[in-house]
């Protein structure tokens, strides 16, 4: 593989950094090395393991920063499996609404795995839908407007219903938060955006959106690491060093960026995320098509 220690120090930094803000990690590690013209590394089989193998560097600090939410899961997991009893609107419910919303993520994508393989290819596509990506923001920071403005206007017990807490979300309601998890398979697409507009589109808080889009990815990202990252097992000791110290900066680069957005999203807005995605996608684009060959 041919991997160089500064190349993996910048992707394992990108991936760390954009993996929990709104604005595709996947993208821009498809992206980037287009414009630095890494043709060769991108087209390596093994990248998309590496960029896995990143990935789990953020799911594992993701754990470390939520570990109080993940043993309060594991908890309720087992007493209502134990007792064969889950009572909906409870926190043991919001256990099982991290599994029903990761189904469809990853029926997607084990049925879809070669055809989604081929786009992770096409830096072209990527900055296509990191276009499409910041419009979707746009539509979620809609939501987020119409909502509190609604909310200022009405009665306490009324203003519950426009600021729902995660444990009231119903099962189908977290299947179609899972489909639109499922949608940054694409790259350019990003998972904490999408899973965040969707359940601001079915009324939950802006704190507890963001909350629920942090959960419900870290089971699928170690999904993925399973399949992918074993085929990494054969490289050198020099290159398995290189990417053991990419997942180590990609996770506190992560850690660091979701202490940030954790306090951010208690008040802050979308739109910010939607400017820079159009803005980055239609210059990538530019770039691609008319610069560099």
């Amino acid at each position: 593989m041919n991997l160089t220690l500064w190349q993996a120090i910048l992707l394992a930094l990108l991936q760390g950094f954009t993996e929990l803000f709104p604005i595709s990690s996947l993208g821009h590690t498809v992206i980037v090395p287009g414009l630095l013209n890494w043709g060769d590394l991108v087209h390596d089989e093994r990248f998309l393991p590496f960029i896995t193998a990143l990935h789990l560097g953020t799911s594992i600090a993701l754990v470390i920063y939520f570990w109080r939410d993940w043993l309060q899961v594991c908890k309720t997991l087992f007493t209502s499996i134990k007792e064969a009893n889950v009572q909906v609107g409870t926190e043991s419910w919001v256990s099982w609404l991290i599994i029903i919303g990761c189904i469809p993520a990853a029926l997607l994508g084990v049925f879809l795995e070669k055809p989604l393989k081929s786009l992770f290819a096409s830096p072209i596509i990527a900055a296509t839908f990191l276009i499409v990506n910041g419009i979707l923001l746009f539509i979620g920071e809609w939501w987020r407007r119409r909502n509190l403005k609604k909310l200022q206007s009405m009665p306490a017990k009324e203003q519950e219903i426009l600021s729902r807490p995660l444990k009231s979300l119903k099962w189908w309601e977290a299947i179609l938060i899972g489909f639109a998890q499922s949608l940054a398979l694409i790259p350019g697409i990003s998972r904490s955006g999408a899973t965040m507009v969707a359940a601001l589109g079915a009324k939950l808080s802006h704190e507890d959106a963001a909350h629920f889009s942090f959960l419900l990815g870290t089971p699928l990202i170690g999904a993925a690491a399973l399949l992918e990252v074993p085929q990494l097992f054969h490289v050198s000791a020099t290159i398995m060093g290189i990417i053991l110290l990419g997942m180590v900066l990609s996770g506190i680069m992560a850690f660091l960026s979701t202490k940030f957005l954790m306090r951010y999203f208690q008040t802050g807005r979308l739109d910010p995320f939607g400017y820079y995605c159009i803005a980055a996608g239609a210059v990538s684009l530019v770039l691609f098509t008319l610069v560099i060959k």
